[in-house]
């Protein structure tokens, strides 16, 4: 995948998890924290900046390890992934977590078409 790609999908699951994390574990303590990541033997590729529970924290690392060994030059949607590279715990937190926070998104999308009246 390029460069662009990853710094993408990077930045995509963070705010997914971030999402969840938020909802989800109110009342767990959160750690902030930032992590470079490098892709590619390119170090400092991007930096995330998030806040998280320790079990979201361990997922979002988790989820950045498997973006940096992604070995796709067209990086196929995880679900679809001929070699899946999450084991199947991982993987169903991963959907679970992914599914929620993609329906907070849309809703929150059709919410403020609705506030700010159709435009």
């Amino acid at each position: 995948m390029t460069r662009e790609k990853f710094c993408y999908e990077v930045a995509t699951v963070t705010k997914f998890i971030q999402i969840y994390c938020t909802d989800k574990h109110k009342d767990e303590p959160k750690h902030k924290c930032t992590q470079s990541l490098s892709y590619n033997g390119e170090a400092n590729v991007t930096s995330v900046e998030f806040e998280l529970c320790k079990e979201c924290e361990h997922m979002a690392r988790y989820a950045y390890a498997r973006l940096q060994a992604c070995p796709h030059i067209e990086k196929p949607r995880c679900h679809r992934c001929p070699h899946p590279c999450y084991e199947l715990d991982m993987w169903k937190k991963m959907a679970k977590m992914m599914k929620y926070s993609g329906m907070k998104l849309g809703l929150n999308k059709i919410k403020k078409l609705f506030l700010r009246g159709g435009d």
